[in-house]
């Protein structure tokens, strides 16, 4: 689960303890969207305890009355094989939380060029599911990934 306010730029290299389990698929550098700190750029330790991570109640930017703690994210292959995307596409299924309950859910389909065939209106939300669509595009790469077709 990342942070809601996370807006990810570019991949973060580094000792990650499991990095392949993180929300996004991998560790992430970028920038902070909450309110009255958008733009800032978090130091690398909150990048690895809060943005990177969701439910960043230690953070000193997440505002008190929000939405969502935290957005987690699946993939999965439709109509077509994972291991040969050229034709298919991809469906990235998320699920925003607050209080770790569901708060609102959907569903973003991306091509095999890894266009959004709709994008979602809140554009860090967007942003987190085409990097976590890179980073399972790689896992598939590398053979890190199961075969689980729709």
């Amino acid at each position: 689960m990342a942070c809601p306010y996370f807006l990810p730029i570019e991949k973060l290299e580094g000792n990650w303890l499991h990095a392949q389990r993180l929300p996004l698929g991998c560790g992430w550098k970028g920038q902070c969207t909450a309110p009255g700190h958008e733009g800032e750029s978090p130091s690398e330790e909150e990048l690895r305890q809060f943005c990177n991570l969701g439910y960043a109640h230690g953070c000193a930017r997440l505002p008190r009355d929000r939405a969502w703690d935290s957005v987690r994210f699946g993939a999965r292959a439709l109509g077509g094989s994972e291991k040969d995307l050229a034709n298919g596409r991809i469906q990235i299924r998320y699920i925003c939380e607050h209080d770790h309950r569901p708060a609102a859910q959907g569903v973003l389909v991306f091509d095999a060029q890894s266009r959004c065939e709709q994008s979602h209106p809140d554009a860090r939300l967007q942003k987190m599911a085409e990097c976590f669509l890179q980073s399972y595009l790689e896992k598939l790469k590398r053979g890190e990934v199961e075969e689980a077709i729709a």
